[in-house]
This record gives structure tokens, sequence and C-alpha cells, in this order.
């Protein structure tokens, strides 16, 4: 009994997570534009979506500032944590400390702080005949932000894992310290990085907030695109993106988990 209690709650959990996903595909699929009847089985959404350039658009602009944002956040993220990593114990504390701070925030005090962050370097500029333009460079700016913490968070505790004595003897048989750094610590915290790479992705893919408080007029991302539309009533059109966003994640998932199964000795000599 108290087995198919747990199984129940698990069965339970999953139902919770996966409904709205599951009513969001068969959306998708149907001819009719309300929500409240069933009209049929039809691909014309998934049609009308490769048509309609706005949702292209904003498509276009939310992965071009993910991979972005998301590059250079590793990047400067991966050696501000060399940087930390290098400093003595009080030192290193204190700024990861302060590196725990903008992910301890909402996200809506991030926002409103990058906003006016950009009105006063705007009010100095005006001061020299310059000016900043909220829009596409406001968007990764802030992007790059909110990602740099979760990848400094990603690659320090691989630095820590790294045995210096390698780089060391790198260096002491004649490696310049750049080539012993790309030879022996990279490859070893590399997995650090590309899980920061792949979380600043993520969170950068995802966000509304931080992008709706510096995103300038005609440029959207699709979770502004959306938030837009909700009040005149979200095209079915959307349905049919969401569903091939969550196809595409699912299928990766599988790709990257899938193990083919050793093969023996004797089928491998055949």
């Amino acid at each position: 009994m108290r087995n198919f209690l747990k199984k129940l709650y698990l069965f339970f959990i999953f139902v919770l997570l996966y409904a709205p996903i599951l009513t969001l595909i068969v959306l998708s699929f149907n001819s009719s534009r309300t929500r409240a009847k069933w009209g049929g089985f039809s691909l014309k959404w998934y049609a009308a979506l490769f048509e309609n350039e706005q949702i292209l658009q904003a498509l276009y602009n939310t992965l071009l500032i993910a991979v972005l944002s998301s590059l250079i956040a590793t990047l400067i993220g991966t050696l501000a944590a060399i940087a930390l990593n290098s400093m003595k114990v009080r030192t290193r504390t204190f700024w990861m400390s302060m590196t725990n701070i903008p992910m301890l925030n909402a996200e809506i005090v991030t926002g409103i702080s990058l906003m006016m962050l950009f009105i006063a370097v705007g009010n100095f500029l005006s001061l020299f005949g310059g000016s900043v333009t909220f829009g596409f460079t406001t968007i990764l700016i802030g992007h790059i932000t909110f990602n740099l913490p979760y990848v400094i968070l990603s690659v320090m505790p691989k630095l820590k894992q790294v045995n210096m004595s390698t780089y060391e003897a790198a260096l002491d048989i004649g490696a310049s310290p750049i080539y012993a750094f790309y030879k022996v610590i990279l490859p070893d915290i590399m997995p650090g990085v590309l899980s920061g790479f792949l979380l600043a992705f993520t969170l950068s893919l995802d966000d509304f907030i931080i992008t709706h408080f510096v995103k300038g007029p005609g440029v959207d991302t699709l979770s502004t695109k959306i938030y837009s539309e909700v009040r005149k009533g979200i095209k079915p059109e959307m349905y049919a993106l969401s569903t091939l966003v969550f196809v595409t994640v699912l299928l990766l998932l599988f790709i990257v988990n899938y193990k083919p199964k050793p093969k023996d000795s004797a089928a491998a000599k055949a």
C-alpha cells in the first residue's frame, strides 16, 4: 500500500508538470482558433507560424541574444573565476558574496536597476551629444549581467579540483603560461565551463522581466512578444512554436542521454 501511494503521488506530480504542455500541444493541432472548441486535426497553425514575420523575428532575436550573451558571459565568467581562485581566502570570500547578490535579488530589482543605469548613462552622454538607445544592445548587456554569476559558480568548483602541480610542471618544461593554461587547466575545467554556458543560455532564453525593462520599441523576444499578445489573445501560432521548441529540447535530451550498449569482444571481432 505504501509503495502504491508513492507511485500515485509521483504520477500526480508528473500530471501537474506536463498536463499544461500536453494541452498546449493538442491546441497546436486544433483547426479552431478558440480553445473551447475542437475543430478537427489540422497543421495550418504550423504553416501560419512560418509565414508570421513578427514571431520569426522575435524567435531570431531570442536565439541570437541567448547565444551571444551566454558566450560572452561564459568567457568573462571563466576569467573572473580564475582570478577569484587565485585570490586570498578573505578577498575571495568577499567577492564571492558580491557575486551571489544578483542571484538572491528578485529579477525585477535587477531589471529596474539596469534600466536606471542605462538612463543615467544616457543622461551623462547627452552632455557630450551622445545618447543610449534602448534596444538590442541594452538587452544583450542586461542578459550578460545576470548570466555572469551563474557561470562563475559553475566554473569555481572545477577550479578547486585542478591539480596546480601539473600546471607548474608544464611551466618548468618550457610551456608559456597561456599554452599551459589551454593544455592543462582548460581541459580540467571544461565540464564546468560547458555547464555555465548551458545554464546561461537557458536563463537568457527564458528571461522576461529584465528584457521587459531594458528593451526598446520595435525589439521583441518571444517572452515579451507573448506578453504583449496576452491582452488581445495569444495567437495559435504560438502554440505551434512552443510545441516545436518542446519537441526539439526533448529530442536533444534523448540524444545526449543515449548510451549505446557496449559490444562484447566476440561481436567486435566479428
